[in-house]
This record gives structure tokens, C-alpha cells and sequence, in this order.
């Protein structure tokens, strides 16, 4: 059976010496209708469906901007390419403006027009055959390195490499190839809480050998700034992937100059442990000694355990001997009220050395998809999360306080305390009364657990963890498990499984971005 020939529509006023280009879109399987004038296009438009439309800009009577809009009224989506003698730029802006999805300059040749046109209706067909052999190419050189000595760098570029392939995959629709990134990742996350439990009790003893950490943020990436007299305005997002921020990325690029960075969440990656450590520079043991042990009652409420957030900022830009002029801010947006308060008060917060910012909103999303049926059904999966949080973020005050920001020639250091895990098995651990509830990771006394799906740390000190007593232990969810209790395994199975969590070991709650925005 022979493929349906593209329908195409080409109006130009000198439509018979361009024979020779339709005879080669026909010989690529393009069927191509000629008219001579405007009204004849629209006529044409009216009558039958176009798969898209040539149109030339200078035609006697009714020209091409003045068919385009008539063109657009009739079918507001048919893909149209404006053929042009004028290279003015205002006529180029007014093309685009009228939603125009390509502009081509005469003269031009049959592979000028074929390009135009298979890029318009045929990229998605050609991205997909193209991705599946990429990706075999790139899957390759995933195992290559895991098959050699691996260090944190390696890591985090096969992160971010299987993160890109999320994303294009979400383009793409190409549910084969969405698998087998997905088998990929699952390898690499297996491998990754080995790399991790043998190198972890390293970073935490030895500075030299460590990746950036939670507790290298502030002292790397916003103290030098600071020392360069830069007025910054540091923003955590409580709770952000890296395959978030690089959806998120794409909409700031037009306002800032982007450099990514990245740095590892410290164990648990949660945010009583995660962003205490980012904003007093301390593990969570030299905050216990320094400060008392704030966990000691296993309680993980968000405004009991971050609450001294700003004192511990203070403190560590003390130790790193920075004097400012003027006091430091720090705000908490926890609900839309306080986010639109943020965006009014932008302009006299930035006059200050350094404001910090924490933005909670995903991490309640994370928790509440875990709870709601309808968070569920409009994101069942990774990608249609992501989605979810791209949406969110465009229309968000931290958006719009980052607009603002840009006005204003203040730098932006952006970052997370840690990410989430979708999690699809459970594993059984065992401990007593006291034991912490968390789903990723566990504190408590005597604690015991399947070494294949979760890492028992008997010696806290050695992961830079505070002691709490005697026999007291922790333990970390590996890769995509969720941790549950031999009397309500079943019952928290069902409940959690499918859900996105965090305090475990992975690269989404691990290998987070940091980013430097510096306004255009």
C-alpha cells in the first residue's frame, strides 16, 4: 500500500515558474495544490484540510500577512512557512508575531522547501528513529563506565545523561525506548547505592576526597560572592530533581545566564538533615554537638527542625570570617500568600547583602500525590510529573519573584536539599516502638533490615550522623524501595508503592543541581 502523500498548499503570485519545485515535493511525497492569489488560498483552506501551507508574503491584492490571518481564522493550527523577497525585520517580527512556523527568503530552491517542511511535519518521526539508535549508543557508554572505577563525577554524568533522555523521551512518546532507559536506571541506581555505601564514610572524614556536599553549599557558591561584594539572593527549593530544574532551566534562559553546578544531598536525604547541613555548613552530628540534638526525639515536624534555618546561616557566615553591611534576610514560602508577599516585597529585600529563600511547595506535592487520588491521576509517572511541576513553576510566584530578580542585577544561587524517588517495592525492616516513621530511611534502636534493599549503619558518627544512645542505628531505602513493618507490610505496600519519596539512597534524591543565575 502506498503512503498518503503530505497535502500541501502553495500560493504565490508567480506560482507557474515553480513547477519545477513541486514536481520534486512530489517526488518526495508531497502533494502540492497551486494558487495564484490570496483569495484563491483561502477559498482552498475552506474547502479541504492542508497538512501545511506555503504562502507568499508579496502578492497583488491581498497580501500574505492579510491571507495569513484570514488563513488562521478558518484553521487556527494548520503549520504555515512565509515566502519572502523583503529580508526587513519588521516583516520577519510581524510573520512570527501572526504565528507563522517558519520564514524562508527567495530565492529558494526544492531542498529548501522539502527541509522546511519535513522539519514542520515530519521532526517528531525522524527524532524517534534517530533517539532509539542514540540512545543504544549512549546506553553503551553507561556500561563502559560502570564497568570501570567510578567516582562522584562519573556519577553525576550518568545522571545527568539518563535525565536528558527522560526528557526527550517525554517528547517523543516512544514507550520502547521509555523502557529501556528505564531498565538503565534502575542498573545504574543498584550500582549507585554500592558506590555509595563504600564511599560515603570517606566523604564525611576527608574533604579532599568528597564531592560538593550539603554542607559545602553556602561556603563554595555563596560566600564568594559575597566576598565579591555581589548582592545575592540564595533560593532552596525544597524537594527538586535535577530533571525538574532542567524543565524549569529552559524557562529562565531568556532572563539569566545559567551555569550549572551540581552537589550531593548528604544521608538522610531529608529535609530535617538536608538543608540544616546546607544552611550551618555542619554534618548533622557537629550540629548536635554545637547546637544540641535537635532529632533526639525522632520527631521529623518541618517547623520544629528547621526553624533555626536563619541563626545557623548567620553563624556559618561568621565562621567564614564575612562581614556584611547590612542584615542578612531569610524568608519561608510555605503557601501562595507568603510566595506573593515575597514577589512585592523583591525590590526592597534585594537592596540587602544576602537574602535567603526557601520555597516548599514540590515537597508538598511529593507527599501529597502520595495521599490524593486526583495528584495520581494527573501525573502517574515521572513524566507527566514532571510536567506537572513545569506547569507549576511558569505560573509560580518563585517565578515571578525571579523575574523581579532579574530586574534588579542581583545574582541567584539556586538549589535543593534533596529529591525524590519514585518508589515501587517495599522491604521488610524490624525495630522498636521508637523507631522513626519515615519511609526512605529509619532511626531507632536495634534496628535490622534486608542488606540487599537497605544499608544498616551500625557507627552514625562514621556517615556524620548524631548518636542517640546506646544501640541506636539508621537505615537507608536503596534504589526504589520503601521500608515497611513485618504487622503492616501488606497494608503500607499498597498504600506507598508507586509514590515519590526521599531520605534513601539514589541519584534523584542524591545528585542535585546548583545553579548561578546572573541576570542578562
Amino acid at each position: 500500500m502506498e503512503p498518503t502523500s503530505r497535502k500541501i498548499l502553495w500560493a504565490d503570485d508567480e506560482i507557474d515558474m515553480l513547477r519545477p519545485h513541486h514536481l520534486f515535493l512530489s517526488e518526495h511525497g508531497y502533494a502540492v495544490t497551486p494558487v495564484n492569489n490570496g483569495h484563491d488560498a483561502i477559498r482552498m483552506v475552506e474547502q479541504q484540510a492542508f497538512d501545511i501551507i506555503l504562502l507568499d508574503e508579496m502578492m497583488p491584492g491581498l497580501d500574505g500577512l492579510s491571507t495569513l490571518e484570514k488563513i488562521k481564522t478558518i484553521n487556527p493550527t494548520v503549520p504555515v512557512i512565509m515566502i519572502t523577497k523583503s529580508e526587513e525585520e519588521h516583516l520577519m517580527n510581524e510573520a512570527i508575531g501572526r504565528r507563522i512556523d517558519d520564514y524562508l527568503t527567495k530565492p529558494v530552491n526544492p531542498s529548501q522547501i522539502l527541509m522546511a517542511c519535513k522539519k514542520i511535519l515530519d521532526s517528531r518521526h525522524i527524532r524517534q528513529s534517530q533517539a532509539g539508535q542514540t540512545y543504544v549508543s549512549n546506553a553503551a557508554e553507561i556500561r563502559a563506565m560502570l564497568s570501570g572505577e567510578t567516582n562522584w563525577r562519573t556519577w553525576i554524568d550518568i545522571h545527568r545523561q539518563l535525565c536528558e533522555w527522560d526528557i526527550e523521551i517525554g517528547h517523543l512518546e516512544d514507550q520502547a525506548l521509555k523502557q529501556m532507559v528505564g531498565d538503565q536506571r534502575r542498573e545504574c541506581n543498584q550500582e549507585f547505592a554500592r558506590f555509595v555505601e563504600s564511599q560515603y564514610p570517606v566523604w564525611v572524614s576527608s574533604e579532599e576526597e568528597s564531592p560538593p556536599l550539603s554542607v559545602d553549599v553556602v561556603s563554595e557558591f555563596v560566600v564568594p560572592r559575597l566576598q565579591n561584594h555581589e548582592r545575592v539572593v540564595f533560593i532552596v527549593v525544597d524537594c527538586l530533581r535535577l530533571d525538574h530544574w532542567m524543565m524549569m532551566e529552559r524557562l529562565l534562559a531568556e532572563l539569566f545566564s545559567i551555569r550549572r553546578s551540581y552537589h550531593f544531598s548528604i544521608l538522610p536525604t531529608a529535609t530535617p538533615y538536608a538543608r540544616n547541613a546546607i544552611f550551618s555548613g555542619l554534618f548533622p552530628c557537629e550540629i548536635a554537638d554545637k547546637y544540641g540534638n535537635i532529632w533526639q526525639n525522632g520527631n521529623d515536624d518541618e517547623g520544629s527542625l528547621n526553624r533555626q534555618e536563619h541563626r545557623f546561616l548567620d553563624d556559618q557566615l561568621a565562621d567564614e570570617g564575612i562581614s556584611l553591611q547590612g542584615s542578612t534576610h531569610y524568608i519561608k514560602v510555605l503557601d501562595p500568600a507568603e510566595g506573593h508577599n515575597l514577589v512585592r516585597r523583591i525590590p526592597s529585600l534585594v537592596k540587602a547583602p544576602l537574602v535567603a529563600v526557601v520555597y516548599n511547595f514540590l515537597d508538598m506535592l511529593v507527599h501529597g500525590r502520595s495521599h490524593s487520588e486526583l495528584l495520581r491521576e494527573i501525573a502517574p509517572d515521572e513524566m507527566a510529573f514532571r510536567s506537572l511541576v513545569q506547569s507549576w513553576f511558569a505560573n509560580s510566584t518563585l517565578m515571578n519573584a525571579l523575574k523581579q530578580i532579574a530586574r534588579t542585577g542581583a545574582t541567584v544561587v539556586l538549589t535543593t536539599d534533596h529529591g525524590a524517588v519514585r518508589t515501587h517495592r517495599a522491604t521488610t525492616v524490624h525495630g522498636d516502638r521508637s523507631t522513626s516513621t519515615n519511609l526512605r530511611y529509619k532511626v531507632g534502636h536495634n534496628l535490622r533490615c534486608d542488606n540487599r534493599d537497605a544499608l544498616l549503619v551500625k557507627d552514625p558518627l562514621a556517615y556524620g550522623l548524631p548518636r542517640a544512645g546506646l544501640g541506636a542505628n539508621f537505615i537507608f531505602a536503596r534504589e526504589d524501595f520503601h521500608l515497611v513493618y513485618p504487622t503492616n507490610q501488606s497494608e503500607y505496600g499498597r498504600q506507598y508503592r508507586d509514590s515519590f519519596q526521599h531520605g534513601g539512597i539514589s541519584m534523584e534524591e542524591m545528585i542535585l543541581p546548583l545553579a548561578l543565575l546572573e541576570p542578562r
